[in-house]
């Protein structure tokens, strides 16, 4: 018990002295994690005006606060989780899990009953066992939820980001994403912890159904 309190301690210390998590509070976001989504948005030109975003695992909130800033005026944010999450002026919230049917109607019904976002973002990561055969799954299980929901939501030529960790499953699910959309990089941005093992895959040119046969060729070895 005194181990996991000292390593809780150290965690806290660590936290505390964070710049982001400091600048985080000056600038009244929810947590540290929206500089992440700041700096890939200022690279590669995620938000602006008008879009309609589907935001998956949003609790806290940071990342929804910066999407209703960049999307106004005349923009849409979806926020979807498990978990109950403060609400925001302008963001609508769903709650329940994206590998439930029912709650991906739902988005569809507040997307208006068509399913057409214009992006689709993560910041999911699974509650961690230490048992990396695991962990593995339960991130590739998140990541499979989170393109399937994509794929049910985006309208053609639509964008994903979606978090991930290095490892061997990186290029298996970017060989997946490249199934359905055009082009497909890797992100990896300064306020990520520099000991953490996350980063992000943009995908970017989604191909509806009407692109079915392009899928299908792109399918083939």
């Amino acid at each position: 018990m005194k181990a996991r309190k000292h390593k809780g301690n150290k965690w806290l210390q660590r936290h505390a002295r964070d710049a982001y998590v400091r600048r985080a509070k000056v600038d009244g976001y929810r947590s540290r994690a929206v500089y992440k989504l700041i700096e890939i948005d200022r690279r590669d030109r995620l938000l602006c005006p008008g879009l309609t975003v589907v935001e998956l695992g949003a609790a806290p909130g940071s990342w929804s606060q910066y999407v209703r800033e960049r999307i106004s005026p005349g923009g849409t944010l979806i926020a979807v989780d498990t978990q109950d999450m403060a609400p925001l002026a302008g963001v609508t919230l769903v709650r329940g899990d994206i590998a439930d049917v029912a709650v991906k109607q739902q988005i569809i019904e507040q997307l208006g009953g068509g399913g057409r976002a214009d992006l689709v973002i993560s910041d999911m990561a699974p509650n961690m066992s230490g048992i990396r055969v695991l962990d593995q799954a339960r991130a590739m299980t998140l990541l499979d939820d989170s393109l399937a929901t994509a794929i049910a939501v985006l309208a053609r030529g639509g964008r994903l980001l979606v978090k991930l960790f290095a490892g061997e499953d990186v290029n298996v699910f970017r060989k997946r994403c490249e199934l359905y959309f055009r082009k497909c990089v890797i992100r990896k941005p300064a306020a990520s912890r520099a000991r953490s093992r996350e980063m992000y895959l943009f995908a970017q040119g989604f191909i509806a159904d009407t692109d079915a046969n392009a899928v299908v060729r792109r399918a083939k070895p």
